[in-house]
């Protein structure tokens, strides 16, 4: 018998942890192949590559953002090949499995839960006695009637053979995500998530997780996204891993979701004194700073020691942060959610992920929507639409505030600017996100793609319309972060240039000829005036960028000369200069 495991992931660096799961508890019974693909592939090509795999059995892992590409991809291989037996497993089919199992006429068995005993099990009566009453934790189909048999007890993790060494990985563990566990299990009951539903934490053996862990470091991994839900949850094993992976790296980086407020001191002071900069990545769900809100999902947060937290560990300069918020939560309103996002964005994490509550099949949160007059989507991904105190047009407002968001500051392309907007011309960080997010759209540039130098003429645009004060200073700020971060040099430039033809001569002859009054590795560049045409581009910001850069005052009684120098060298290198302008150097800028 023949069995292909397979799913659609978001995207083609993505890895399917569970099918690996899957393969390693069963390949020494059954030939067992792996199969994946995207959500974004034509349908045609996936099911035309399942069906040339010739399997008796095809399993899919379903989850909220494949279920629906999955049902089209059954649909297909059901009507050409009818013989074919189609399991379905994973969190989006484990609740609700009777609606499942009539909705997808198709499908021939759902595995409920925690998959790999079961779906081993499951294989062993397709293949011999198709006794399916005695397969806990799968739901069948007994001539017109759905039969869903009880859960099955969980699994001692250890039993499961490791997934992480197929030979067939290998090849890619180097250009795509890998996926890891160490536990299993939340002891948190947040009302959203389906985390909640299971109750207590199992661990795999820390001398398993070392050896995975080494073995995917030294065949080349890149980055290990590690999935428990709560890594922190136990200190002593966390510490462990943490010492392990920063004496072993080897360069690799390691992303863990962590809750902030139960984060020992100790941990906190080893990561600041030994952790590599850049190897760690923390994930923090904040999701709200509403105390009446977090009572009523269940949500036991402090946010006064999530912020210590997030502070010390953003002060060691070591690690980067991901904090998480959930807009349309119950008794959160507009208002109050501008306050959760300020709040957060005060701690100025490296990223600021801003979601929208789903209604996921099995959780507290659905089962209880009728109580806050939730309408959501009928199909995944079951987002809000709208409750009895936040609004549908609220949600495509915060939608808004999400796109900027993601544009701008969680893609680091104008610190700077950013920073002097949000303290000294807006309300609020929120308030800047959405004055913008809303002339995005009422200029219709969320129809049209974008550039890099779009990005920078939008938000000019932007900040011209509304009048704000200090243009000429905010434009300085905006080519400073331009040429600080842009590696190439620009084909057209987004802003008026400040030198005229003479005064650019001027200072290229000067630097040319006097290449150490710029600084000694710029001297080292050698470069004749020639060459600096080609290869060097010149900027005045009318501020003072050494009293900003260390005291963040912007002092527009001096000028600062920017000169950036562009693919010179071995290395191509991309570097900027600064050089204070005195009267005499000025020439009237």
């Amino acid at each position: 018998m023949k069995v292909v495991v397979s799913t659609l992931n978001a995207k083609y660096i993505h890895t399917c942890l569970a099918l690996r799961y899957l393969k390693a508890f069963s390949e020494k019974d059954f030939d067992i192949q792996m199969a994946e693909y995207t959500i974004k592939d034509p349908v045609m090509n996936i099911v035309s590559d399942l069906y040339q795999k010739d399997a008796d059995v095809i399993g899919f892992s379903c989850y909220i953002w494949n279920i629906e590409e999955t049902i089209t991809v059954i649909e297909m291989l059901k009507k050409i090949k009818p013989e074919l037996k189609i399991v379905l497993g994973g969190p989006e089919v484990s609740y609700d499995t009777d609606y499942w199992m009539k909705r997808i006429p198709e499908v021939d068995f759902i595995v409920m839960g925690e998959g790999e005993e079961t779906f081993h099990h499951l294989l062993t009566e397709i293949k011999k006695d198709q006794k399916y009453h005695f397969v806990y934790g799968v739901a069948y189909r007994k001539e017109e009637e759905v039969i869903i048999n009880p859960p099955r007890p969980k699994l001692d993790l250890n039993e499961i053979p490791t997934p992480y060494r197929f030979k067939e990985d290998l090849p890619d563990v180097t250009n795509r995500i890998v996926y890891f566990e160490t536990s299993r299990g939340c002891p948190f009951s947040c009302q959203f998530c389906l985390s909640s539903i299971e109750v207590g934490v199992r661990y795999f053996d820390m001398e398993r997780t070392k050896a995975d862990l080494l073995f995917l470091i030294e065949s080349g991994a890149k980055l290990i996204k590690f999935v428990d839900r709560t890594f922190n949850i136990k200190r002593a094993y966390a510490m462990e891993v943490f010492e392990f992976l920063i004496d072993n790296h080897q360069g690799c980086v390691f992303q863990f979701e962590i809750t902030a407020d139960i984060m020992r001191p100790e941990v906190l002071d080893y990561l600041s004194e030994n952790a590599p900069e850049g190897i760690f990545r923390f994930e923090i769900g904040v999701q709200s700073t509403n105390d009446e809100t977090n009572d009523l999902i269940q949500r036991r947060q402090n946010f006064e020691k999530l912020s210590r937290t997030v502070t010390k560990v953003k002060e060691s300069k070591k690690i980067d942060q991901h904090l998480d918020l959930i807009a349309g939560l119950p008794k959160e309103d507009y208002s109050s959610f501008r306050k959760t996002f300020n709040d957060v964005f005060e701690l100025r994490p490296e990223e600021l992920q801003l979601g929208f509550l789903k209604m996921l099949r099995g959780t507290g949160m659905r089962n209880t929507a009728h109580k806050h007059g939730y309408k959501y989507m009928d199909r995944a991904p079951y987002e809000m639409l709208e409750n009895d105190i936040m609004s549908f047009s609220d949600i495509v407002r915060i939608k808004r505030v999400e796109d900027v968001l993601e544009k701008y500051w969680n893609a680091h392309r104008m610190d700077h600017t950013l920073e002097y907007l949000i303290q000294h011309e807006f309300e609020s960080a929120f308030d800047f996100f959405q004055e913008f997010g809303d002339y995005w759209e009422a200029q219709g540039w969320q129809k049209i793609g974008h550039q890099l130098e779009s990005l920078f003429s939008r938000l000019m645009s932007f900040l011209k319309h509304r009048r704000t004060e200090r243009l000429a200073v905010i434009e300085g700020l905006m080519k400073l972060d331009y040429f600080l971060n842009h590696k190439y040099k620009p084909r057209k430039i987004w802003w008026e240039q400040t030198l005229d033809k003479k005064q650019h001569a001027h200072y290229m002859k000067w630097i040319a000829e006097q290449p150490e009054v710029v600084s000694e590795s710029f001297a080292q560049l050698n470069m004749s005036e020639k060459e600096m045409f080609k290869h060097v581009v010149l900027e005045v910001l009318p501020f003072d960028y050494q009293t900003f850069s260390e005291k963040g005052i912007i002092d527009t009684e001096s000028s600062t000369l920017l000169i950036v120098t562009y693919q010179t060298g071995v290395n191509k290198q991309t570097k900027t200069y600064i050089i204070k302008l005195h009267n005499e150097l000025k020439l009237h800028v």
